[in-house]
């Protein structure tokens, strides 16, 4: 599969295979049961079937449905252990890889775009891409003053593609719900479908790529490469070398899991606050581990490459003052205060009426990062924490099902969710307070008056 597969029959077909994939599984694996094995065996060996069909199908189609495997990546720490080894090799493919456009297509998008000429904007331009993502893929190039660049390319029918994927995936909410315990999948794609629009402007992706690249020109943590053109379906940066993070995942010394996990933590809650964006993508193909600035530098001056800028929430005032208040009077044990803040901002619907030490409860070991000077974030603890929701018996499930996410808050969520996944993917020891107290407003007490 070379070509992306615009045609709606054919996506379409490709989509409606998952669903009958499950159901010719659930019908082979009652077979199984009643043959004598267990129904834990036969229950691992239906979620590997299942993960490598539907990220196989996933892969080839781009558009929106790989955008979606991507978005269920950054939650394969959640997954219990014995089922989490195929799924994050069939994950990681998603990451970084999918199949090229032909060449052919690339020059008649660069020629449409950039006029005839266009290979007089390079002195060089390579044919072959060196990634592919959801909705495009990237050419390594030098642009004619010398720079290294990565010309991002666009799909021919990549918004058609994304808007039909996430149509049809949203009728199979309920079949993909089992791959992720306790994750309602359905708001997931309601939210990426109401975001297509925005990532397919190449325009409001570099006036978001070229702010942080601004923003953090000088920072010794932080580096996002410069914008040098941009076009209809064509965008040129600087080119970016480094480690992806999914490599330090895979092989990264304890030093760069550390390193890379206290950057990616400090870009989460520093990029609202000095720009007024958060970058809502932060699935680990979007990050690079590079060395520091001289050659001497050690482990501590690693620095974290961010990458794709099409998705972004806009935070004009930064990250809201709430979230910090209400984070520290659950440390500090106000469960009244909590209780009324999450009703303010609309967590906690007029019409429920919750007690306050059970929401207060029902926080705590989700927020145990902030409690301590440094936390070892870890598949275990991610896995304990799905867990417990995602039990129907427990009354952190029976709670949670009771409590509301206003729209406001949904890509703060996501992008928070997803951020702490990659960090446990790292298995990263971060101070995480720290960055709390520098950039989260509302987390630091107020001066006294």
């Amino acid at each position: 599969m070379s070509d992306l597969p615009r045609k709606a029959v054919t996506r379409t077909a490709k989509l409606a295979a998952l669903p009958l994939g499950f159901a010719g599984r659930a019908t082979w694996g009652l077979g199984k049961r009643i043959g004598g094995r267990s129904a834990e065996l036969v229950a691992r060996e239906l979620q590997q079937r299942t993960a490598e069909q539907l990220f196989k199908v996933l892969g080839e189609l781009k558009g929106g449905a790989m955008k979606f495997g991507q978005a269920l990546s950054v939650f394969e720490s959640a997954l219990p252990e014995e089922v989490a080894g195929p799924y994050r090799a069939a994950l990681t493919k998603l990451q970084d890889a999918a199949p090229p456009m032909p060449t052919r297509t690339v020059h008649a998008v660069m020629e449409e775009r950039l006029g005839t000429e266009w290979r007089k904007l390079f002195l060089e331009f390579e044919d072959k891409p060196a990634a592919a993502a959801s909705i495009g893929q990237v050419h390594r190039a030098v642009w004619h003053d010398g720079r290294e660049v990565a010309v991002k390319v666009q799909y021919p029918g990549a918004g058609e593609a994304l808007l039909s994927d996430l149509a049809q995936l949203s009728r199979f909410a309920r079949l993909l719900g089992p791959l992720i315990p306790g994750m309602d999948i359905k708001p997931l794609i309601t939210e990426m479908r109401d975001r297509v629009s925005e990532e397919l402007d190449y325009t409001l992706e570099a006036e978001a790529q070229q702010k942080h690249a601004e923003e953090f020109a000088d920072d010794p943590g932080v580096v996002v490469p410069a914008v040098v053109h941009r076009a209809e379906q064509v965008l040129v940066t600087e080119w970016m070398d480094g480690i992806p993070l999914s490599e330090v995942i895979a092989d990264g010394t304890q030093a760069q899991r550390d390193r890379a996990g206290q950057l990616l933590a400090r870009f989460l809650f520093s990029g609202p606050a000095r720009t007024g964006l958060l970058h809502a993508d932060p699935h680990p193909g979007n990050f690079r581990l590079l060395p520091g600035r001289d050659e001497d530098d050690g482990p501590d001056a690693w620095r974290l490459g961010v990458l794709d800028f099409g998705t972004v929430d806009r935070l004009p005032g930064g990250l809201p003052e709430t979230i910090g208040t209400c984070l520290r009077m659950t440390l500090a044990g106000d469960a009244e205060t909590v209780y009324e803040l999450l009703r303010g901002e609309g967590f906690v619907k007029e019409s429920v009426a919750l007690d306050p030490d059970a929401v207060l409860e029902y926080l705590l070991p989700i927020i145990e990062p902030a409690e301590v000077d440094a936390f070892e974030f870890s598949r275990g603890w991610m896995r304990a924490q799905a867990a417990r929701i995602a039990d129907l018996r427990s009354p952190a499930h029976q709670l949670g099902k009771q409590l509301n996410l206003p729209p406001s808050y949904l890509l703060i969520h996501r992008v928070t969710l997803s951020t702490i996944g990659v960090l446990c993917q790292l298995n990263a020891t971060v101070r995480l307070r720290d960055e709390l107290h520098t950039w989260l407003p509302g987390f630091e007490s107020p001066p006294p008056t």
